[in-house]
């Protein structure tokens, strides 16, 4: 096998902008494949991911794509996030190969799922939602009540704009490539 090759994973980017508190809490949920493919039809397993290598990596990529955008007004937004994460932008991941129907699932729960379940509304008094979530941090069980009006405010600001995609696919599960038509050829059944 040929390491300088250049082997392109698959990757799908969902972004959530809510916690579980519904308050603004933007965050992106990654799942990438254990493998790569060559632009040669030759397929790689990857069976270890470096998370240090991956924090500093997203951390990188996503300060200089920002830097691109905003322009050097971001400089100093910038310097101030590489000095107080100096260990990268937090990433939790966790290698592992799965039976298709548990990827499945996954993908489905994140795809699709809503800034709050209904299951987690325990009571509307006219005036008033009480909802509850357990705490990311500790996951601690919490239980909140707030005015209907501000609990409206708190689902509505993660409605994207329209035609705003919250869904992204790339390398390999990314749409119209040439090359994906010997894919099938490199990935053994």
């Amino acid at each position: 096998m040929n390491k300088s090759k250049n082997f392109t994973p698959g990757f799908i980017m969902v972004l959530h902008t809510f916690g579980r508190d519904l308050k603004w809490n933007p965050h992106i949920h990654c799942l990438i494949s254990e493998g790569g493919y060559s632009d040669d039809a030759y397929w790689r397993n990857v069976k270890h991911f470096n998370y240090t290598f991956l924090r500093n990596a997203f951390r990188t990529a996503l300060l200089n794509e920002l830097e691109t955008h905003l322009g050097p007004s971001f400089k100093k937004v910038k310097a101030a996030c590489y000095k107080n994460h100096k260990h990268g932008f937090y990433v939790y991941a966790r290698s592992q190969k799965c039976d298709p129907k548990i990827v499945t699932k996954y993908l489905s729960r994140y795809l699709g799922r809503p800034v709050i379940a209904t299951s987690r509304i325990d009571n509307y008094d006219g005036a008033n939602v009480t909802f509850h979530y357990n705490r990311h941090e500790d996951n601690e069980y919490v239980t909140e009540t707030v005015p209907a009006l501000e609990f409206i405010e708190r689902l509505i600001r993660h409605i994207p704009e329209k035609h705003f995609k919250m869904i992204r696919y790339g390398g390999i599960y990314a749409r119209n490539r040439d090359i994906d038509k010997k894919l099938f050829r490199a990935v053994p059944p």
